[in-house]
């Protein structure tokens, strides 16, 4: 897993690369005679229909000095055109022009071109990973000025119940994790797989259930509850894991918020699950949840000798 000065510095790079290639470091922009913020205005414009100058003034984050002195300059240039609103005749919208309407299609253009030889260096895969990551980065960002990281934060889903490629997308989770942060070989990986394969043939039984994180339609996390493996009427916490990404999120207390509470309503007589002590993150969260650890001992079943632990939570 990368350190987060690693992340931040690789980050910060790309940026200043983007912000050259994209040039927005050259006095005008996208094939037009007009400087970065002018461009932005009227893409934004064009988005809106209409808009006021306060409006943009927030949208773009900048003084609203700056911003009058350049939408001055684009109604003398005929780009913009300023009317009254029928709503309130103090207010002036912003409107593109029909010179302004065929600058745009001439940015628009421009800029799909560059998206596209930049996308056609990429495969499909990696073209996939780039619009979703640079999305919810970009979100971030805006989170960020606007003092709204919850929300951001926050923005996964859970869903239930099996999802096409949930067995390969877990498994990989816990292979590259446990081989990179414990040592843990391919028999580990394999038996991930095949309980998984097990598992999800019997989730048309009430007493099993899995519970998917999700973002962007990409599982990041999972959590399962199965009630048959045991027998006792006892239950069994499985594939508890999230994606490198989604650790400290809340996604994970989440997670077990649902398998908790799916194993009160089956009135299970308890829950189970096996770890080992140096997951002290996913220690502390189970005991958060009432587990209690029951019994420890040595093993090497995983590749490399570790403390496995037994956690039990009493259903009253």
């Amino acid at each position: 897993m990368m350190s987060e000065r690693n992340t931040i510095k690789n980050i910060r790079a790309a940026s200043r690369l983007m912000v050259r290639e994209l040039g927005f470091m050259n006095q005008n922009l996208a094939a037009t005679d007009y400087p970065p913020s002018a461009v932005h205005s009227m893409l934004e414009v064009e988005a809106h229909g209409s808009m006021t100058a306060a409006q943009l003034v927030q949208i773009l984050g900048l003084e609203k000095s700056s911003v009058s002195r350049m939408l001055a300059k684009l109604v003398e240039a005929g780009e913009l055109e300023e009317n009254p609103s029928i709503e309130d005749a103090r207010t002036k919208l912003l409107r593109l022009t029909g010179k302004g309407r065929e600058t745009v299609q001439t940015i628009n253009a421009y800029a799909d071109q560059r998206v596209a030889a930049a996308l056609g260096k990429l495969d499909p895969l990696t073209q996939e990973a780039v619009s979703q990551g640079i999305s919810s980065y970009a979100s971030a960002l805006k989170a960020c000025r606007e003092n709204t990281e919850g929300k951001v934060r926050n923005s996964f889903k859970i869903v239930s119940g099996y999802h096409a490629g949930m067995i390969g997308r877990i498994t990989e989770m816990h292979g590259s994790y446990y081989a990179r942060e414990h040592n843990f070989g391919h028999f580990f990986e394999a038996k991930v797989a095949a309980g998984l394969a097990d598992f999800s043939a019997r989730l048309d039984r009430p007493c099993n259930k899995i519970w998917l994180g999700m973002v962007n339609e990409r599982i990041v996390g999972s959590v399962a509850i199965d009630g048959e493996d045991l027998g006792s009427n006892e239950a069994h916490l499985r594939w508890f894991i999230l994606d490198d990404g989604c650790r400290g999120s809340g996604l994970g207390r989440k997670l077990i918020a649902e398998a908790m509470r799916f194993c009160d309503e089956q009135q299970f007589s308890s829950v189970q699950l096996w770890t080992f002590n140096q997951l002290t993150a996913a220690r502390r969260l189970y005991e958060s949840f009432g587990f209690e650890l029951s019994k420890e001992w040595e093993g090497d079943q995983w590749g490399s000798t570790i403390t496995e632990q037994q956690f039990i939570r009493k259903i009253i």
